[in-house]
């Protein structure tokens, strides 16, 4: 079969499964990247190895804390939001995949009277699953007034290729507006693609960005997120300025971008710092299962499309050489059904589509303290992980009732959990006690 009508097929499989990923066999020999019996791109200084394990897995479910929650709907009719942040007064701010930005009150009621929509955004690319996507606020907005926005960019000299940028501007609240707005990172090359464009936004401890960048989709595509030359498959880690952050681990190989953090990701879109130890755990979407969270680590290399836990859509067939490989990184936990129950050898895998991801710390919600969270998009779900240091000992999955896609989830000043859903008529949601 054409690499464009595996595509296409998988297009709709993806959009029949409403999980918003996709990818069909691979067009692009990994081999060509360094991925095979050596092993692959040593990079400057390289980690020692986390005590990360498969036996770890866990497909099984939890009680329900012993805690009595509800669940209210702060705002409704948002047009496919995708991005939530809280600015230090508690107000939010909301991206929507069109290409809109909503300042919302502490409470998610609209600034203004209802004229909430903040002007000066850079035009966006909102083809198939690009548009307006994430959006941080600057460690020290209080004095800069900064916040980050990623986004799919057209190429300015050929339309019909884009891929996910960061832009950086200021945000004048009381008038609605982001003035000195400037571009601060492309990801390249850019594609003629319409899909996986990663663009989780979080900062590190010492004040740079990560950004997570998907890897197109296409069957020629995917294998180059083993490629260092390349931004397909990536998370990057860069100062405010845009620059390659200092101590990046591929800063001193040859030919290999300076930006890379970490590679060999499918459709990273999920991103938060873990509270105690600050490292980096991302989210991220699997084909036909193999729906991952990983711990993200300098210089490593998290296997697609060499390994995964997932099949090619509409087939038993596994993707890659197997789930595991000498030198390649192992998920924290992966799942290989929409609802998280185990797999039957030689039936179809079925994805969750994980996104928007945050490690609750408050005192609010206190049997969830220290816990993990993840929306689901083809799950339409909630998933509360339980951890023990680096080991997920145990999952529940929160308001399948709903049926909605649960596109981000993000503590909130007050100590509430808040989520996005992703629709047309889309909800902000908190998720408090009784």
């Amino acid at each position: 079969m054409a690499a464009a009508t595996r595509y296409l097929l998988a297009l709709g499989l993806a959009a029949l499964a409403s999980c918003g990923g996709g990818g069909g066999g691979a067009g692009v020999s990994v081999s060509a990247f360094g991925v095979g019996a050596t092993g692959s791109p040593t990079p400057a200084n390289p980690p020692s190895q986390p005590d990360i394990s498969v036996a770890a897995q866990s497909t099984g479910t939890v009680p329900p804390a012993p805690m009595a929650t509800k669940v209210t709907e702060l705002a409704t009719g948002l047009d496919a939001p995708w991005g939530l942040a809280f600015l230090p007064d508690g107000r939010m701010l909301i991206t929507q995949r069109g290409g809109l930005l909503r300042l919302r009150n502490a409470d998610g009621s609209p600034v203004n009277g209802g004229a909430d929509q903040v002007a000066g955004l850079p035009a966006v690319a909102a083809v198939g699953q690009g548009g307006l996507l994430d959006i941080a606020v600057d460690p020290g907005f209080a004095g800069n007034r900064r916040i980050y926005i990623s986004f799919a960019e057209r190429d300015s000299t050929n339309t019909s290729l884009n891929g996910t940028a960061v832009a950086r501007a200021e945000l004048d609240a009381a008038n609605r507006v982001l003035v000195n707005l400037s571009v601060i990172y492309r990801q390249s090359p850019k594609v003629d693609s319409t899909a996986h464009y990663g663009s989780r936004l979080a900062f590190d401890r010492n004040g740079h960005l990560f950004v997570t960048l998907g890897e197109r989709l296409l069957d020629t595509q995917r294998g180059f997120a083993q490629d260092l030359s390349r931004g397909n498959g990536k998370v990057v880690r860069i100062t405010t300025d845009g620059a390659p952050a200092p101590g990046n681990p591929f800063a001193a190989v040859a030919g290999a971008q300076p930006h890379i953090w970490s590679y060999g990701h499918r459709n990273p879109q999920g991103a938060a710092l873990h509270p105690a130890t600050g490292d980096l755990w991302t989210s991220e979407h699997g084909p036909q299962g193999g729906d991952e969270i990983n711990l993200t680590l300098p210089g490593r290399n998290y296997g697609w499309p060499v390994i995964s836990y997932g099949q090619e859509y509409g087939t038993l067939a596994q993707v890659g050489e197997g789930s595991a490989k000498t030198g390649l990184e192992q998920p924290l936990t992966y799942w290989e059904k929409i609802d998280g129950t185990a797999w039957t050898p030689g039936t179809q895998k079925s994805s969750i589509a994980p996104s928007g991801m945050a490690f609750y710390t408050g005192d609010a919600l206190p049997a969830w303290k220290g816990n993990l969270f993840v929306g689901a998009l083809a799950g339409t779900a909630l998933w509360r992980l339980v951890l023990e240091g680096n080991t997920v000992v145990a999952r529940e999955r929160l308001l399948a009732e709903r049926g909605e896609r649960i596109r981000d989830v993000r503590q909130g000043p007050d100590g509430w959990l808040y989520l996005l859903t992703d629709s047309s008529n889309g909800k902000l949601l908190r998720i408090q006690t009784q």
